[in-house]
């Protein structure tokens, strides 16, 4: 048995979203849930009792749409392998690493930019809504938040490195520092 098929509504919300890293997002998009200190929830909250506080929400179709929404978020990510070799065949690929300046000053992908407001600004500028972006984080857990804001805004050619920089050190380049955090 996988771990998204063991999910059930009494699941905590540690489960879940091991299982499901985005259904947070998944969550505040549908159901205003999960995205401020209001609408928050704990860790060892199950999925019952978070849909049972939120206006009786029916468990099953938001387990439901937290399965689409993994599905969907899936379709984004980018292998390694697949990256290494769209950067050989296309120098309009811009990579954006969104870890914080001192995992990026530490190391980072040659020509990748650090997301900042300036980054962003030039991004949403480019007139380009197709050029293809490929947001980086450590290991693939964060950049889909980040993804989601630019498709938000338009951008079609959004993708994630599955795995992040973590899995490019492993599967690309041996010689790029690993580290872990906390």
């Amino acid at each position: 048995m996988t771990a998204t098929a063991s999910i059930s509504p009494a699941s905590t919300m540690q489960e879940v979203l091991e299982a499901f890293p985005g259904a947070q997002r998944a969550l505040f998009r549908r159901y205003h849930i999960g995205g401020c200190s209001s609408c928050a929830f704990q860790p060892g909250e199950t999925l019952e009792q978070l849909c049972a506080r939120n206006g009786n929400l029916d468990v099953t179709e938001v387990l439901d749409h937290i399965k689409t929404s993994h599905e969907q978020d899936t379709k984004i990510l980018i292998s390694p392998h697949e990256l290494a070799g769209l950067l050989k065949t296309d120098s309009s690929v811009r990579l954006v690493d969104v870890r914080s300046r001192e995992e990026f000053e530490a190391v980072h992908l040659e020509d990748s930019l650090l997301l900042s407001q300036d980054v962003m600004r030039q991004i949403m500028a480019d007139g380009s809504n197709t050029r293809p972006l490929i947001v980086i984080d450590h290991q693939g857990k964060q950049a889909l938040d980040a993804a989601a804001y630019f498709m938000g805004h338009g951008l079609q050619n959004v993708r994630c490195l599955r795995g992040g920089l973590d899995a490019w050190a492993q599967e690309i380049d041996p010689k790029l520092p690993r580290y872990k955090l906390g």
